[in-house]
Protein backbone atom coordinates (compact mmCIF):
# COMPACT_ATOMS: atom_id res chain seq x y z
CA UNK A 1 0.00 0.00 0.00
CA UNK A 2 1.18 3.51 -0.78
CA UNK A 3 1.91 5.85 2.07
CA UNK A 4 3.16 9.40 2.29
CA UNK A 5 6.83 8.98 1.51
CA UNK A 6 6.76 5.60 -0.20
CA UNK A 7 5.30 2.14 -0.43
CA UNK A 8 4.81 -0.20 2.53
CA UNK A 9 3.67 -3.82 2.36
CA UNK A 10 4.06 -7.25 3.97
CA UNK A 11 5.52 -10.30 2.24
CA UNK A 12 4.48 -13.20 4.48
CA UNK A 13 5.03 -16.92 4.44
CA UNK A 14 2.19 -19.37 4.59
CA UNK A 15 0.50 -19.51 8.00
CA UNK A 16 1.26 -23.23 8.39
CA UNK A 17 5.01 -22.65 8.08
CA UNK A 18 6.96 -21.68 11.18
CA UNK A 19 8.16 -18.08 11.05
CA UNK A 20 11.51 -17.30 12.68
CA UNK A 21 11.24 -13.53 12.59
CA UNK A 22 10.74 -10.43 10.47
CA UNK A 23 13.18 -8.70 8.11
CA UNK A 24 12.35 -5.03 7.58
CA UNK A 25 13.66 -4.05 4.13
CA UNK A 26 14.58 -0.37 3.68
CA UNK A 27 15.02 0.33 -0.01
CA UNK A 28 15.15 3.46 -2.09
CA UNK A 29 13.79 4.42 -5.50
CA UNK A 30 17.14 3.45 -7.05
CA UNK A 31 16.16 -0.24 -6.62
CA UNK A 32 13.34 -1.71 -8.70
CA UNK A 33 10.44 -3.67 -7.24
CA UNK A 34 11.41 -6.82 -9.14
CA UNK A 35 14.89 -6.58 -7.65
CA UNK A 36 13.49 -6.40 -4.13
CA UNK A 37 11.42 -9.54 -4.71
CA UNK A 38 14.63 -11.55 -4.99
CA UNK A 39 15.56 -10.61 -1.42
CA UNK A 40 12.03 -11.21 -0.16
CA UNK A 41 12.19 -14.73 -1.60
CA UNK A 42 15.61 -15.29 -0.03
CA UNK A 43 14.42 -14.34 3.46
CA UNK A 44 11.25 -16.36 2.99
CA UNK A 45 13.26 -19.47 2.10
CA UNK A 46 15.08 -19.08 5.43
CA UNK A 47 11.82 -18.86 7.39
CA UNK A 48 11.53 -15.07 7.78
CA UNK A 49 8.69 -12.73 6.83
CA UNK A 50 9.45 -9.36 5.24
CA UNK A 51 8.08 -5.87 5.78
CA UNK A 52 9.11 -3.81 2.75
CA UNK A 53 9.58 -0.03 3.07
CA UNK A 54 10.22 1.20 -0.48
CA UNK A 55 10.94 4.90 0.02
CA UNK A 56 10.35 7.52 -2.61
CA UNK A 57 13.20 9.42 -4.24
CA UNK A 58 12.48 12.70 -2.45
CA UNK A 59 12.62 11.10 1.01
CA UNK A 60 16.38 11.50 1.00
CA UNK A 61 15.96 15.28 0.63
CA UNK A 62 12.82 15.88 2.72
CA UNK A 63 13.06 14.37 6.21
CA UNK A 64 9.35 14.94 6.80
CA UNK A 65 8.56 12.29 4.20
CA UNK A 66 11.15 9.92 5.66
CA UNK A 67 9.67 10.44 9.15
CA UNK A 68 6.15 9.77 7.94
CA UNK A 69 7.09 6.46 6.30
CA UNK A 70 9.23 5.43 9.29
CA UNK A 71 6.41 6.07 11.75
CA UNK A 72 3.89 4.04 9.74
CA UNK A 73 6.42 1.20 9.42
CA UNK A 74 6.95 1.18 13.20
CA UNK A 75 3.22 1.09 13.87
CA UNK A 76 2.90 -1.93 11.57
CA UNK A 77 5.81 -3.57 13.33
CA UNK A 78 4.37 -2.91 16.80
CA UNK A 79 1.05 -4.47 15.84
CA UNK A 80 2.89 -7.59 14.71
CA UNK A 81 5.09 -7.77 17.83
CA UNK A 82 2.14 -7.38 20.19
CA UNK A 83 0.70 -10.59 18.79
CA UNK A 84 3.99 -12.52 18.91
CA UNK A 85 7.33 -10.94 19.87
CA UNK A 86 10.06 -12.20 17.55
CA UNK A 87 13.54 -11.19 16.33
CA UNK A 88 13.67 -8.21 13.99
CA UNK A 89 16.42 -7.63 11.40
CA UNK A 90 16.82 -4.34 9.53
CA UNK A 91 18.07 -4.81 5.95
CA UNK A 92 19.16 -1.56 4.25
CA UNK A 93 19.79 -1.24 0.52
CA UNK A 94 21.42 1.68 -1.28
CA UNK A 95 20.00 4.98 0.03
CA UNK A 96 17.40 3.25 2.23
CA UNK A 97 19.09 4.29 5.52
CA UNK A 98 18.79 7.99 4.62
CA UNK A 99 15.35 7.70 3.02
CA UNK A 100 13.74 5.99 6.02
CA UNK A 101 15.77 3.78 8.38
CA UNK A 102 17.67 6.43 10.32
CA UNK A 103 14.34 8.07 11.17
CA UNK A 104 13.15 4.75 12.61
CA UNK A 105 16.13 4.81 14.98
CA UNK A 106 15.38 8.39 15.98
CA UNK A 107 11.74 7.61 16.72
CA UNK A 108 12.77 4.65 18.87
CA UNK A 109 15.32 6.80 20.70
CA UNK A 110 12.73 9.54 21.27
CA UNK A 111 14.84 12.16 19.44
CA UNK A 112 12.38 12.75 16.63
CA UNK A 113 9.26 14.89 16.28
CA UNK A 114 7.21 11.70 15.87
CA UNK A 115 6.80 9.72 19.10
CA UNK A 116 5.82 6.18 19.93
CA UNK A 117 4.45 5.09 23.28
CA UNK A 118 7.25 4.23 25.69
CA UNK A 119 6.14 0.60 25.95
CA UNK A 120 6.00 0.27 22.15
CA UNK A 121 9.49 1.72 21.77
CA UNK A 122 10.81 -0.70 24.40
CA UNK A 123 9.12 -3.60 22.62
CA UNK A 124 10.77 -2.76 19.29
CA UNK A 125 14.17 -2.14 20.89
CA UNK A 126 14.08 -5.51 22.63
CA UNK A 127 13.24 -7.27 19.35
CA UNK A 128 15.84 -5.63 17.09
CA UNK A 129 18.43 -8.38 16.73
CA UNK A 130 20.48 -7.73 13.57
CA UNK A 131 21.40 -5.42 10.69
CA UNK A 132 22.20 -6.08 7.03
CA UNK A 133 23.75 -3.32 4.90
CA UNK A 134 23.80 -4.18 1.19
CA UNK A 135 25.62 -1.54 -0.91
CA UNK A 136 24.98 0.80 1.97
CA UNK A 137 25.20 3.20 3.73
CA UNK A 138 25.58 5.89 1.11
CA UNK A 139 27.37 9.09 2.08
CA UNK A 140 25.38 12.20 1.29
CA UNK A 141 28.03 14.54 -0.07
CA UNK A 142 27.80 17.38 -2.56
CA UNK A 143 27.83 15.03 -5.56
CA UNK A 144 24.90 13.04 -4.24
CA UNK A 145 22.45 14.61 -6.70
CA UNK A 146 24.78 13.96 -9.63
CA UNK A 147 25.06 10.28 -8.73
CA UNK A 148 21.38 9.63 -7.99
CA UNK A 149 19.58 12.49 -9.70
CA UNK A 150 18.45 10.54 -12.74
CA UNK A 151 17.45 6.91 -12.98
CA UNK A 152 19.57 4.77 -15.33
CA UNK A 153 16.57 4.31 -17.65
CA UNK A 154 16.68 8.00 -18.58
CA UNK A 155 20.33 7.82 -19.48
CA UNK A 156 19.55 4.90 -21.82
CA UNK A 157 16.83 6.78 -23.71
CA UNK A 158 17.48 7.21 -27.48
CA UNK A 159 18.31 10.69 -28.68
CA UNK A 160 21.09 13.19 -28.48
CA UNK A 161 23.73 12.31 -25.88
CA UNK A 162 24.43 16.00 -25.35
CA UNK A 163 20.78 16.74 -24.59
CA UNK A 164 20.56 13.93 -22.09
CA UNK A 165 23.80 15.15 -20.51
CA UNK A 166 22.44 18.70 -20.15
CA UNK A 167 19.23 17.45 -18.57
CA UNK A 168 21.19 15.25 -16.18
CA UNK A 169 23.49 18.09 -15.18
CA UNK A 170 20.57 20.49 -14.71
CA UNK A 171 18.65 18.11 -12.45
CA UNK A 172 21.80 17.17 -10.56
CA UNK A 173 22.79 20.81 -10.02
CA UNK A 174 19.33 21.68 -8.74
CA UNK A 175 19.34 18.78 -6.27
CA UNK A 176 22.86 19.58 -5.14
CA UNK A 177 21.94 23.22 -4.53
CA UNK A 178 18.87 22.14 -2.56
CA UNK A 179 20.89 19.68 -0.57
CA UNK A 180 23.72 22.11 0.22
CA UNK A 181 21.51 24.99 1.27
CA UNK A 182 18.98 23.09 3.35
CA UNK A 183 20.24 19.64 4.28
CA UNK A 184 23.99 19.75 4.71
CA UNK A 185 23.67 19.78 8.51
CA UNK A 186 21.65 16.54 8.32
CA UNK A 187 24.70 14.58 7.20
CA UNK A 188 26.23 14.68 10.69
CA UNK A 189 22.91 13.73 12.26
CA UNK A 190 22.49 10.90 9.76
CA UNK A 191 25.84 9.26 10.56
CA UNK A 192 25.50 9.82 14.28
CA UNK A 193 22.15 8.04 14.25
CA UNK A 194 23.53 5.06 12.34
CA UNK A 195 26.40 4.72 14.81
CA UNK A 196 24.03 4.99 17.77
CA UNK A 197 22.33 1.75 16.66
CA UNK A 198 25.30 -0.11 18.16
CA UNK A 199 23.68 0.46 21.54
CA UNK A 200 20.91 -2.02 20.70
CA UNK A 201 23.44 -4.86 20.90
CA UNK A 202 22.70 -6.47 17.51
CA UNK A 203 25.28 -7.88 15.04
CA UNK A 204 26.05 -6.31 11.65
CA UNK A 205 26.51 -7.86 8.20
CA UNK A 206 27.91 -5.42 5.63
CA UNK A 207 28.04 -6.42 1.95
CA UNK A 208 29.91 -4.25 -0.53
CA UNK A 209 31.97 -4.19 -3.71
CA UNK A 210 35.12 -2.39 -4.75
CA UNK A 211 33.46 -1.78 -8.11
CA UNK A 212 30.50 0.12 -6.63
CA UNK A 213 30.65 3.82 -7.51
CA UNK A 214 27.38 4.74 -5.79
CA UNK A 215 28.40 3.26 -2.44
CA UNK A 216 32.22 3.56 -2.53
CA UNK A 217 34.13 0.77 -0.83
CA UNK A 218 36.19 3.17 1.29
CA UNK A 219 33.09 4.79 2.75
CA UNK A 220 31.53 1.44 3.61
CA UNK A 221 34.81 0.12 5.00
CA UNK A 222 35.26 3.17 7.23
CA UNK A 223 31.71 2.69 8.50
CA UNK A 224 32.52 -0.93 9.36
CA UNK A 225 35.70 -0.01 11.24
CA UNK A 226 33.90 2.71 13.19
CA UNK A 227 31.23 0.24 14.27
CA UNK A 228 33.92 -2.18 15.48
CA UNK A 229 35.58 0.62 17.45
CA UNK A 230 32.24 1.19 19.17
CA UNK A 231 32.15 -2.47 20.23
CA UNK A 232 29.78 -3.89 17.60
CA UNK A 233 29.90 -7.42 16.20
CA UNK A 234 30.61 -6.72 12.50
CA UNK A 235 31.19 -9.01 9.54
CA UNK A 236 32.33 -7.28 6.33
CA UNK A 237 32.02 -9.24 3.09
CA UNK A 238 33.39 -7.59 -0.05
CA UNK A 239 33.63 -8.54 -3.71
CA UNK A 240 35.70 -7.07 -6.50
CA UNK A 241 33.39 -6.66 -9.49
CA UNK A 242 29.75 -6.86 -8.42
CA UNK A 243 27.44 -3.93 -9.20
CA UNK A 244 25.52 -1.69 -6.83
CA UNK A 245 23.01 -3.88 -4.93
CA UNK A 246 23.84 -6.71 -7.33
CA UNK A 247 25.95 -8.91 -5.03
CA UNK A 248 23.25 -11.56 -4.58
CA UNK A 249 22.80 -11.98 -8.32
CA UNK A 250 26.50 -12.52 -8.95
CA UNK A 251 27.44 -14.45 -5.80
CA UNK A 252 24.24 -16.18 -4.61
CA UNK A 253 25.95 -18.97 -2.66
CA UNK A 254 28.26 -16.75 -0.61
CA UNK A 255 25.57 -14.16 -0.16
CA UNK A 256 22.99 -16.65 1.12
CA UNK A 257 25.50 -18.28 3.49
CA UNK A 258 26.38 -14.90 5.01
CA UNK A 259 22.72 -13.93 5.42
CA UNK A 260 21.87 -17.32 6.95
CA UNK A 261 24.64 -16.89 9.52
CA UNK A 262 23.42 -13.40 10.40
CA UNK A 263 19.82 -14.52 10.84
CA UNK A 264 20.90 -17.35 13.15
CA UNK A 265 22.88 -14.84 15.22
CA UNK A 266 19.82 -12.59 15.34
CA UNK A 267 17.66 -15.42 16.71
CA UNK A 268 20.29 -16.10 19.39
CA UNK A 269 20.57 -12.42 20.30
CA UNK A 270 16.80 -12.16 20.64
CA UNK A 271 16.75 -15.13 23.00
CA UNK A 272 19.46 -13.52 25.14
CA UNK A 273 17.51 -10.27 25.25
CA UNK A 274 14.41 -12.11 26.45
CA UNK A 275 16.41 -13.76 29.23
CA UNK A 276 17.99 -10.45 30.28
CA UNK A 277 14.61 -8.75 30.23
CA UNK A 278 13.21 -11.50 32.43
CA UNK A 279 16.09 -11.18 34.89
CA UNK A 280 15.69 -7.40 34.93
CA UNK A 281 11.98 -7.73 35.57
CA UNK A 282 12.70 -10.21 38.37
CA UNK A 283 15.19 -7.82 39.98
CA UNK A 284 12.72 -4.94 39.75
CA UNK A 285 10.06 -7.15 41.31
CA UNK A 286 12.44 -8.15 44.11
CA UNK A 287 13.29 -4.50 44.76
CA UNK A 288 9.60 -3.66 44.93
CA UNK A 289 9.05 -6.51 47.41
CA UNK A 290 11.99 -5.37 49.55
CA UNK A 291 10.73 -1.79 49.55
CA UNK A 292 7.27 -2.97 50.52
CA UNK A 293 8.72 -5.16 53.28
CA UNK A 294 10.77 -2.27 54.69
CA UNK A 295 7.68 -0.07 54.62
CA UNK A 296 5.68 -2.74 56.44
CA UNK A 297 8.42 -3.14 59.05
CA UNK A 298 8.46 0.59 59.66
CA UNK A 299 4.71 0.59 60.08
CA UNK A 300 4.95 -2.41 62.40
CA UNK A 301 7.59 -0.65 64.51
CA UNK A 302 5.39 2.42 64.86
CA UNK A 303 2.35 0.31 65.67
CA UNK A 304 4.33 -1.72 68.23
CA UNK A 305 5.51 1.44 69.96
CA UNK A 306 1.98 2.73 70.13
CA UNK A 307 0.75 -0.66 71.32
CA UNK A 308 3.24 -0.66 74.19
CA UNK A 309 2.01 2.72 75.32
CA UNK A 310 -1.59 1.60 75.07
CA UNK A 311 -1.03 -1.63 77.01
CA UNK A 312 1.24 -0.25 79.72
CA UNK A 313 -0.80 2.88 80.43
CA UNK A 314 -4.50 2.75 81.11
CA UNK A 315 -6.59 5.89 81.62
CA UNK A 316 -6.92 5.17 85.37
CA UNK A 317 -3.16 4.77 85.96
CA UNK A 318 -1.22 7.64 87.59
CA UNK A 319 2.45 7.66 88.50
CA UNK A 320 3.03 9.36 91.85
CA UNK A 321 6.06 11.64 91.90
CA UNK A 322 7.31 12.22 95.48
CA UNK A 323 8.58 15.64 96.50
CA UNK A 324 12.11 15.99 97.93
CA UNK A 325 10.85 18.73 100.28
CA UNK A 326 8.50 16.29 102.00
CA UNK A 327 11.26 13.78 102.52
CA UNK A 328 13.57 16.38 104.10
CA UNK A 329 10.82 17.70 106.41
CA UNK A 330 10.24 14.16 107.69
CA UNK A 331 6.53 14.38 108.10
CA UNK A 332 4.94 11.74 110.26
CA UNK A 333 2.00 11.42 108.01
CA UNK A 334 1.93 11.13 104.27
CA UNK A 335 0.40 13.59 101.87
CA UNK A 336 -3.34 13.93 101.76
CA UNK A 337 -5.34 12.47 98.90
CA UNK A 338 -5.94 15.97 97.53
CA UNK A 339 -2.21 16.63 97.43
CA UNK A 340 -1.64 13.30 95.73
CA UNK A 341 -4.11 14.27 93.06
CA UNK A 342 -2.38 17.61 92.55
CA UNK A 343 1.07 16.02 92.19
CA UNK A 344 0.00 13.04 90.20
CA UNK A 345 0.67 13.18 86.48
CA UNK A 346 -2.43 12.22 84.50
CA UNK A 347 -1.85 10.54 81.16
CA UNK A 348 -4.21 11.37 78.32
CA UNK A 349 -6.37 8.62 76.95
CA UNK A 350 -4.83 7.65 73.58
CA UNK A 351 -6.35 5.16 71.16
CA UNK A 352 -5.50 1.70 72.39
CA UNK A 353 -5.83 -1.99 71.75
CA UNK A 354 -7.20 -4.49 74.23
CA UNK A 355 -4.64 -5.75 76.74
CA UNK A 356 -6.42 -9.08 76.75
CA UNK A 357 -5.87 -9.70 73.04
CA UNK A 358 -3.15 -12.08 71.83
CA UNK A 359 -0.98 -9.20 70.61
CA UNK A 360 -1.48 -7.26 73.85
CA UNK A 361 -0.55 -10.21 76.08
CA UNK A 362 2.49 -11.02 73.96
CA UNK A 363 3.79 -7.44 73.96
CA UNK A 364 3.08 -7.13 77.70
CA UNK A 365 5.03 -10.30 78.59
CA UNK A 366 7.99 -9.44 76.39
CA UNK A 367 8.33 -5.70 76.59
CA UNK A 368 6.86 -4.50 79.92
CA UNK A 369 9.21 -5.02 82.90
CA UNK A 370 7.82 -6.41 86.12
CA UNK A 371 9.81 -4.10 88.42
CA UNK A 372 11.18 -0.63 87.72
CA UNK A 373 13.59 0.49 90.47
CA UNK A 374 11.40 -0.85 93.22
CA UNK A 375 8.11 0.25 91.67
CA UNK A 376 5.78 -2.69 91.52
CA UNK A 377 3.28 -1.62 88.86
CA UNK A 378 -0.11 -3.26 88.57
CA UNK A 379 -2.90 -2.18 86.33
CA UNK A 380 -6.13 -3.14 88.02
CA UNK A 381 -7.72 -2.52 91.37
CA UNK A 382 -7.24 0.29 93.91
CA UNK A 383 -6.52 0.82 97.60
CA UNK A 384 -8.60 3.35 99.57
CA UNK A 385 -9.58 5.02 96.33
CA UNK A 386 -5.94 5.33 95.23
CA UNK A 387 -4.28 3.45 92.38
CA UNK A 388 -2.27 0.45 93.62
CA UNK A 389 0.96 1.81 92.18
CA UNK A 390 0.53 5.07 94.09
CA UNK A 391 -0.54 3.28 97.28
CA UNK A 392 2.45 0.98 97.15
CA UNK A 393 4.82 3.89 96.79
CA UNK A 394 3.04 5.72 99.56
CA UNK A 395 3.39 2.82 102.06
CA UNK A 396 7.15 2.62 101.40
CA UNK A 397 7.40 6.35 101.99
CA UNK A 398 5.61 6.08 105.38
CA UNK A 399 7.86 3.18 106.44
CA UNK A 400 11.00 5.12 105.72
CA UNK A 401 9.77 8.14 107.62
CA UNK A 402 8.92 5.92 110.64
CA UNK A 403 12.40 4.38 110.71
CA UNK A 404 14.02 7.80 110.55
CA UNK A 405 11.91 9.14 113.47
CA UNK A 406 12.90 6.14 115.68
CA UNK A 407 16.58 6.80 115.02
Amino acid sequence: MWRDGGKLYWARKEEAVKVEGVVVIFAWASIQETHLKEFVDLYSSLGWNSLVCHAGFLNAFFPEKATSLAFVALKELVEELRIRPCPIVFAAFSGGPKACMYKVFQIIEGSCEAHLHVDDSRLVRNCISGYIYDSSPVDFTSDFGARFGLPPTILKMPGSTKLVSWVAKGVASGLDALYLTRFEFQRTEYWRTLYSSVGLGAPFLILCSKHDDLAPYQIVCNFSHRLQDLGADVKLLKWNNSLHAGHYRQYPTEYKAAVTELLKKAASVHLQKIQLEGERAGMEGAQDEISELICNLQKAAVNSNQSLRRVAIEPSDHFFLPSSAEYQNGRDSGPSPDELKERSVPVPDPPRISAHSVLGQFLFDVCVPKNIEGWDIKFSGSLNGQPLASARRYSQYVSKCTRRSRL
